[in-house]
């Protein structure tokens, strides 16, 4: 049987995707979109990833720093919009990036929105949420994680006037609370890991290097 996914992968894809990168990471001390993950700066990573999904087009909005950020990604098949008002809050960013969805002229059916930091969000993660927005006849597929729903999650066109009118430091999430009726929700556990500060990122290349080393031994014994 052929999946949902599978068969709009033949067609043009109507679900697109926002990556929220405009922050200015007071807490990180630096630009936390230009650390290095798995060698590469995290908004390359997370970029590579949406673009290897089903969703197109990816949109990346920046803000901080926005310049530096920009000259990681802009050699890829990505539109890229600048929140002037980044630091007003996350609800500014989403609004920008449903501005510039909603002047395309493709019709959008909908869009995954995530977050330049959940680096454990894969191209399988973003095509379940397509999948299951097309299988569930729920109008938003959300993360589910530490006891809670959240992004990367997956919102109908017609959800677009209440993301473009969120306030301040409202994001996605409270669109999914307020909506709850209208949510599917998928299992993601790691969905929880964002990264702040340099504790969090300390901790993040601590993992990464177990998971490497867990793979050389694996290989060695094989």
């Amino acid at each position: 049987m052929v999946s949902t996914t599978e068969q709009k992968e033949t067609e043009t894809s109507s679900i697109a995707i926002i990556i929220l990168a405009a922050g200015a990471s007071t807490r990180m001390g630096t630009p936390k979109q230009l650390l290095l993950y798995q060698g590469r700066s995290f908004v390359h990573h997370i970029t590579e990833i949406a673009i290897a999904s089903v969703c197109q087009p990816v949109v990346v909005v920046l803000g901080a720093n926005a310049e530096q950020i920009c000259a990681q990604i802009k050699q890829l098949p990505i539109k890229v919009v600048k929140n002037l008002d980044w630091a007003c809050g996350m609800s500014a960013s989403i609004k920008s990036g449903i501005e510039l969805l909603n002047n395309l002229p493709q019709k959008i059916e909908g869009v995954v929105i995530t977050l330049c930091d959940q680096l454990f969000i894969s191209p399988q993660l973003i095509d379940q949420l397509v999948d299951t927005y097309y299988s569930s006849n729920k109008a938003i597929i959300a993360c589910e994680y530490g006891e809670t729903l959240g992004v990367p999650a997956l919102f109908s066109q017609r959800f677009f006037s209440e993301l473009a009118t969120l306030k301040e430091t409202s994001g996605a999430k409270k669109v999914i609370n307020n909506n709850l009726d209208e949510v599917f929700s998928i299992p993601f556990p790691l969905g929880s890991i964002d990264i702040d500060t340099p504790k969090d990122y300390e901790q993040l290349l601590l993992m990464t290097r177990a998971a490497d080393e867990v793979q050389v031994n694996r290989k060695s014994l094989s």
